[in-house]
């Protein structure tokens, strides 16, 4: 009787601390589609399966490297020329892992009366605030085109706002860039303008997933369990693909229905394609975004290029 007691107070002992030493971390990140996954990963219990106790804060990405610099958030989900802004401005970051890549989930809205990109010079455009993705999908889109942000005059609105403000039809705007699922909004009101361009003619919007240094320093089994939980959520939307689309759907007022059809503009990323995509065209990218980044007087100079991303958690 006294061994299967001890024992029960062995296997009590095993079970509270398997729970203490759960790790606590805040992530930042959006409503934006892509970033789906992350929220699958909680609400289906699959972060706490691999050990972690993961709190999700939607923040706004002008202000997501504020929430990290502060110590509200030890980790966050964005683009990757984003994670460059942060370094060159002093907050250093590290990205782990590949959310998505943009299929034409990103775009840009015009009037009717633009017939094309360079057609925006001297106009108004709404995009979110220097440093953030819609504004680089501008810079990028007007470049490609013979344009750069002086030559049009920029109006701060972040996605969901600039999509609804060109549905009402505001006067002075003449162009916005937004993403899923607000553009599907648009899409859903030809009246409101049309789409001159998405991420099927520009390939140039993708997502990662970064920690500071110090997080990762200090926790590398957490970091290996946060990028294990989102191969896993990518997995279960596969396998249970209505059960995901309504967890995921919920977290942004979608039916699964409607938030399936705004996923079918992007595409999430497995392990196997995360292993590829950092194998080159990781830095491939980001040489040519910090070049762009540097041209659009977004960074003053280059960070450590060496140190945006390590590979380690991917195997």
């Amino acid at each position: 009787m006294k061994k299967l007691f001890a024992l029960t107070l062995v296997a009590f002992a095993a079970a509270t601390s398997a729970q203490a030493q759960e790790t606590k971390v805040a992530i930042g990140l959006s409503g934006w589609t892509g970033f789906a996954p992350l929220t699958l990963a909680k609400e289906a219990g699959i972060f706490k399966k691999h050990g972690l106790d993961v709190s999700l804060k939607k923040i706004p990405q002008k202000d997501r490297h504020l929430a990290i610099a502060s110590g509200d958030v030890q980790c966050a989900a964005t683009t990757v020329e984003t994670w460059i802004v942060w370094n060159a401005n002093g907050v250093p970051t590290t990205q782990i892992f590949q959310l998505d890549k943009s299929y034409g989930a990103d775009g840009m809205v015009v009037k009717a009366s633009i017939g094309k990109i360079s057609d925006l010079k001297g106009k108004t455009v709404a995009a979110s605030a220097p440093g953030t993705a819609p504004y680089f999908t501008l810079a990028w889109m007007l470049k490609k085109n013979g344009l750069s942000p002086k030559d049009v005059k920029v109006v701060n609105l972040e996605p969901q706002a600039a999509a609804n403000a060109m549905i009402a039809g505001t006067a002075d705007l003449d162009a916005a860039m937004t993403y899923e699922p607000y553009l599907s909004a648009v899409r859903a009101k030809p009246e409101a303008g049309k789409i001159i361009a998405t991420t099927l003619d520009y390939p140039m919007v993708m997502d990662t997933f970064g920690c500071t240094p110090r997080f990762l320093s200090e926790n590398p089994q957490a970091a290996k369990a946060l990028a294990d939980a989102y191969f896993e959520a990518v997995e279960m939307i596969q396998k249970e693909p209505k059960k995901s689309f309504e967890i995921m759907g919920a977290d942004v007022k979608q039916s699964g229905e409607a938030f399936e059809a705004s996923a079918k503009f992007l595409r999430w990323q497995d392990r196997a394609a995360n292993q590829k995509f950092f194998a080159g065209e990781h830095a491939a990218f980001s040489k040519e975004a910090a070049d762009l980044l540097l041209e659009a007087g977004i960074i003053k100079q280059m960070p450590d290029m060496t140190k945006l991303a390590d590979t380690r958690f991917l195997k």
